[in-house]
């Protein structure tokens, strides 16, 4: 072999000896980058499921407190029919009383609201037509440990039942229906309590 075809040989092993390394380098290099790239898709995989996680169960419990309170509404909205129920219930009831027995709770009503002056209690035209005779002495006779009086008027009122007392200018009225409404909360409370306190 002539000295060029040994350099010319050595130039080419050199060359092969680089390429190699270069190479060897290279996929080094890609392996290292693959390595990475499998990191990071694993860390976003990892970080994605534990978001999706999380996200999941907000959904959840945000789907159950949606769920729950639609269902608190519901159970509200059927309890405040109920009271509602058992008010027109009370109601009816109380239009249907006996005479007496009637007469007697308007009496207990007007004794409550009375105060310390002249005052005149109208009736509807239905109770005007069937008031007991003595009602008006038997009114006095309780309202007047609040140092009052109070007449009963020849005009009707336009109120279906219990009665308007007025002092004056001032009216009330106490029509069952609008003592309950007065007192609605106070009403609602205490239905409540007996309607589901089992």
């Amino acid at each position: 072999m002539s000295g060029l075809d040994e350099i010319l040989n050595l130039i080419e092993t050199q060359q092969q000896q680089r390429e190699e390394m270069i190479l060897k380098a290279a996929k080094s290099k890609a392996a290292a980058i693959k390595a990475e790239g499998d990191k990071k898709a694993q860390t976003a995989y990892e970080d994605f499921l534990h978001r999706a996680k999380e996200q999941t169960e907000k959904d959840f419990e945000n789907a159950c407190n949606s769920a729950d309170a639609d269902v608190k509404r519901r159970i509200l909205s059927c309890k405040v029919g109920l009271i509602d129920e058992a008010v027109e219930k009370t109601i009816a009831k109380l239009k249907s009383l006996p005479d007496s027995e009637y007469f007697q709770l308007i009496i207990k009503l007007a004794e409550r609201h009375s105060q310390p002056d002249k005052g005149v209690l109208s009736l509807c035209s239905k109770d005007l037509a069937r008031v007991p005779a003595d009602f008006e002495s038997r009114l006095n006779e309780c309202v007047k440990k609040t140092g009052g009086s109070i007449s009963l008027s020849k005009e009707a009122a336009d109120i279906e039942d219990g009665f308007i007392l007025s002092y004056g200018l001032i009216s009330e009225n106490c029509s069952f229906r609008a003592i309950i409404e007065s007192e609605k909360d106070e009403i609602r409370d205490t239905a409540a309590r007996v309607l589901f306190s089992r």
